[in-house]
């Protein structure tokens, strides 16, 4: 049976346009989606990220966060007749605080999946109280004493590690000294859910705002990497990929390494088609330099 992958909206944060695309309008606030996505069709389901733990946790930094009921966690899944119990396992692109948030609502027959990296610079503090928070961090942590409750990989970018058939992580490079790419195989090529190494696919990579090289992408204005590292992130995701899936805009399709459509209404419906070309509205193609 073939994979198939459901975005879901855990709610909608508002922050500073040039956290997302650097130097974008510093000042003025725009309100993202922060997405996860269902893996099902496999031998068990698969979870990417969990959105956040509450809104309270924004709000102590002077950022806005909303969560309907219909973003919730227990109703996304029902929409597929599962519940939490049912999720074999939470892969996690980073450990961000909009990414691992409802880590425990899951039992800890469940299995937690993070780079080792990840978790380590998690603990490091380096980042401070915003990006990583004490409750997510030591939730992932209490994991460890748990047989099977967490799986940390050790990918170096020179292989991958299998989830289950059809599903496999790789270190992206980007964003975050651990960050994941979630590659899942599909019927119509490989579905790349990169996490946050791109945040708005208009200004970074179809018309990127600040670079005029050809098929070079704007990096973001939230990172802890160098600018070499998320450039090449963002290449690398893009050179084998057929679906880019990002956490905070609309799916993407690629073709020979560039973005060549958008899936607009695959946030607000859960059920939207995302690995299917057919799905995705075409942009307008300019010649190649």
């Amino acid at each position: 049976m073939a994979l198939r992958i459901y975005p879901i909206n855990f709610g909608n944060m508002t922050m500073d346009a040039s956290g997302l695309v650097l130097f974008r309008q510093p000042g003025s606030l725009v309100t993202i989606p922060v997405l996860g996505f269902l893996i099902l069709g496999g031998e068990a389901p698969v979870l990417v990220d969990t959105g956040s733990r509450s809104a309270e946790q924004y709000a102590v930094f002077g950022i806005d966060y909303q969560q309907t009921r219909e973003m919730t966690l227990k109703h996304h899944l029902g929409q597929h007749g599962l519940t939490l119990e049912d999720i074999r396992y939470v892969i996690h692109t980073h450990a961000h605080i909009d990414h691992v948030g409802a880590d425990d609502q899951f039992p800890m027959t469940t299995t937690v999946g993070i780079s080792r990296r990840e978790l380590e610079f998690a603990a490091s503090g380096l980042m401070g109280p915003l990006m990583y928070t004490a409750a997510d961090t030591k939730h992932l942590i209490d994991r460890l004493h748990t047989p099977g409750a967490i799986r940390l990989f050790d990918v170096d970018g020179t292989f991958g590690e299998e989830v289950i058939p059809g599903v496999a992580v790789h270190l992206s490079g980007g964003h975050t000294p651990g960050s994941l790419s979630v590659l899942v195989e599909t019927d119509e090529g490989i579905a790349n859910i990169c996490g946050d190494i791109a945040y708005h696919i208009g200004d970074q990579l179809i018309d990127p705002l600040l670079d005029q090289a050809a098929h070079e992408p704007t990096i973001t204005g939230n990172r802890a990497m160098t600018t070499l590292d998320e450039k090449r992130a963002i290449k690398r995701a893009l050179a084998g990929s057929r679906f880019l899936l990002p956490s905070h805009d609309h799916p993407a399709l690629v073709e020979g390494g560039r973005i060549v459509g958008r899936l607009e209404t695959a946030i607000s419906n859960p059920q939207a088609t995302v690995t299917t070309a057919a799905s995705y509205a075409l942009l307008h193609k300019e010649p190649v330099a």
